[in-house]
């Protein structure tokens, strides 16, 4: 019986020295759960990679619509510029034709005052209100001018003079 004891005692011992005690146990066990825990931790990154990558595609994709939507709204605002263009061509040549007539009847007027007599005349121009009077004496030529000064209103000579010479028609 001392004999069995002895080998028990010394096989526990033997057992002690080369097995894991219980807080080499607790070690163990903590570097498993470590373990455990970056190969969890490598997951809840993959995951927030993961994530991350999704919320980068949306982003990626609103904007790509966003782009889009700018490229139509540039396209429609370069149609409106062109519509506006074409308007204020339009306008141009419209107000280049109805200068055009006003030159016309101003030039078939100017034709029928120069065959009055200088007071006739003179007195007709006097009653034209000061705008019209100044661009008759502007399209008319300087001689009938010089006729026609001396029965024309000296305030409206003067505004004519003042016009004519700081180069206002």
């Amino acid at each position: 019986m001392k004999k069995s004891v002895l080998t028990l005692l010394t096989a526990a011992g033997i057992l002690t020295w080369f097995a894991p005690g219980p807080f080499e146990l607790r070690a163990g066990a903590s570097e498993a759960v470590q373990r455990g825990a970056a190969a969890g931790g490598a997951a809840g990154e993959v995951q927030a990679l993961e994530a991350r990558r999704q919320q980068l595609v949306e982003k990626e994709a609103q904007l790509k619509a966003k782009e889009e939507a700018l490229k139509k709204l540039s396209a429609t605002l370069d149609t409106r510029v062109a519509e506006l263009n074409a308007a204020k061509k339009g306008l141009e040549g419209a107000l280049v034709a109805k200068k055009k007539q006003e030159d016309e009847r101003y030039k078939k007027m100017i034709k029928i005052y120069k065959s009055l007599k200088p007071d006739e005349a003179g007195t007709l121009l006097n009653k034209l209100d000061e705008k019209m009077l100044i661009e008759m004496l502007n399209q008319m030529d300087q001689k009938t001018v010089v006729k026609l000064i001396p029965f024309i209103t000296q305030p409206k000579v003067l505004e004519w003079t003042r016009l004519t010479l700081r180069g206002r028609e």
